[in-house]
């Protein structure tokens, strides 16, 4: 089996945020091209460029929103309970 080097914890709150937005735009972006050309050549000379703008966009706004949204999951959601000592 190949070892894989992992990066160190410090980089989990960008790498979080880059994993989900390159996920979260193919998926939408795949949709939304699909509906729009429909599954023909131009869709896969299109959809290329469609999510790569829509992932410029959704990255940075990622990464500035997601302080905000964990405070309003915070308050949305009840704190884990302590186990008893």
């Amino acid at each position: 089996m190949i070892a894989v080097r992992k990066l160190p914890a410090r980089y989990a709150p960008i790498v979080m945020p880059f994993v989900l937005s390159v996920l979260m735009t193919a998926v939408v972006s795949i949709i939304s091209t699909l509906r729009s050309l429909g599954a023909t050549p131009a869709f896969l000379a299109t959809w290329p460029g469609a999510w790569a703008l829509s992932w410029l966009v959704a990255f940075p706004t990622l990464l500035m929103v997601l302080p905000l949204v964990r405070r309003i999951v915070a308050g949305v959601v009840a704190a884990p309970a302590q186990p008893s000592r």
